[in-house]
């Protein structure tokens, strides 16, 4: 019975124990990096540049191929995407410079936004076309608005997501 009462007091010192030392052993394992100091208390607030790059671009490029492989309900799903992403971007930056980000989106793309929608409810290959050449136009205009006019979009030539297949799925 001693010897059990030994090996239950072992075993709860492990059980505290050794997460601890596997833990300190991580730390150990990387040289000259404390992972204490690798995490920032502060929150991240990304800017206009990092929203647009991480949320709008890609869903301005799935939403063109989708629409140049007449893929209309994965285009529909993310002209749904791209109208979330840019209401998101307005609600975390309000102002760029003396541009204010919920007008100048509502002025620059809600209406070829619109005619988007209407070209894929309607499956037409060059209404699509045409809208979302419009919606690429307003974007450099946006860009050139918001004294940034090296930024040039241009409808997707190739896909960056070679992983993703744009094509609608074979019935």
């Amino acid at each position: 019975m001693h010897s059990l009462a030994r090996l239950l007091a072992f075993a709860a010192f492990a059980a505290v124990a050794l997460p601890q030392f596997a833990a300190a052993q991580q730390h150990m394992n990387m040289p000259g990096m404390d992972m204490h100091e690798s995490k920032s208390t502060a929150p991240y607030r990304p800017g206009l540049g990092d929203l647009m790059t991480t949320l709008v671009q890609p869903r301005h490029i799935k939403l063109g191929l989708a629409g140049q492989a007449q893929n209309w309900p994965y285009a529909a799903y993310e002209l749904g995407e791209l109208r979330e992403a840019f209401d998101t971007v307005a609600k975390l930056v309000l102002k760029h410079g003396k541009l204010v980000i919920a007008d100048a989106l509502g002025a620059t793309v809600k209406q070829p936004l619109a005619a988007l929608d209407t070209a894929i409810k309607a499956k037409d290959e060059p209404g699509f076309t045409a809208a979302y050449a419009a919606l690429t136009q307003s974007c450099n205009a946006c860009h050139q608005s918001a004294d940034h006019p090296a930024i040039v979009i241009q409808v997707p030539t190739a896909s960056p997501f070679p992983d993703q297949d744009f094509r609608p799925p074979k019935p």
